[in-house]
Order: C-alpha cells, then structure tokens, then sequence
C-alpha cells in the first residue's frame, strides 16, 4: 500500500514539474491566440459601429425634421402615391424596381425621409438607400397611416 501511495506522489510531482517547466513554452503560444483574438473582437466591434443603417422615427420627429431641413427629400416608395402623399413627396415605388432606377442619379449625401403604406416597403426603400451608400435616411414609423391620422396634410 506504501508503495503505491509513493508511485502516486511521484506520478503527481512529475506532472507538476512538467507543466511548470513545459509553461514557458505554451504560454507564447497561447498569449499569441488570445490577442489575435482580442484584434478580432475589437475589429468586429468597429465594423458593427461603422455600420450606417437608416433611423425610424414618429410623425413628430418627422415634422420637425420636415420644418429644420428645406433640402429634406420625402420618398414615397408606394404604388398608391397618386391616392395622397406627403406635401413634396416624391414617388420612387419600391416594388417596380422604380427606387433601384432612381438610386444614382440620387444625391447621396443628402438627407431622406421614406415612408409607404406598409411596414415591408418602407423598411426596404430605406434599406436600399443605405445599401447603396446613402447616410442619412430616416423611415416614418406608422407611414401614411401614422400621418394622416395625427391630422397632418396631405396631396
């Protein structure tokens, strides 16, 4: 029984002294990984703050933003423009692919406000603009509805 308590110590001491000495040789390695990894992390978190995506906003936030920028282009990506828009809208209906043609002769540094009839349709007009480099473009949350039914105007 002696004699395997001691094989036990020595088994135990032995894997002790060779993780102690092997430490110096993993350690690099293992260091090496974990910044390499810490420089991904911090890469990938500056790509997602780097990433530009358009911002809803509500009818008020709208008809400020529509009363402190003259040069503000209104979109309306909708089939039903021609029912009623928004004053000075323009109408670049997103499901005709009218949007996609409309795209570069478009000033990408200017700032847009789009809207439709629909959740899906407003999302992806503003979508496309951001797709296509555009920075500042802000979607009507609630759209045409959300207009007219705070009592705003319409054409």
């Amino acid at each position: 029984m002696k004699k395997l308590i001691y094989l036990i110590i020595l088994v135990l001491i032995g894997l002790g002294a060779y993780a102690y000495f092997t430490q110096d040789a993993v350690t690099p390695i293992a260091e090496d990984m974990m910044e390499d990894e810490m420089v991904e992390d911090v890469m990938d978190t500056e790509d997602e703050m780097m990433e530009i995506s358009y911002m809803d906003i509500s009818v008020e936030e709208a008809v400020t933003l529509i009363d402190e920028n003259p040069d503000l282009i209104i979109v309306d990506v909708s089939p039903k423009y021609d029912e009623g828009h928004l004053p000075g809208a323009v109408n670049y209906y997103v499901g005709d692919g009218s949007l996609d043609d409309a795209i570069p002769t478009l000033d990408a540094e200017a700032m847009y406000l789009v809207y439709c009839h629909v959740d899906s349709a407003s999302i992806a007009g503003a979508q496309a603009l951001i797709d296509a480099g555009f920075t500042n473009v802000y979607r009507l949350e609630g759209n045409y509805a959300a207009w007219t039914d705070a009592g705003y105007a319409v054409e």
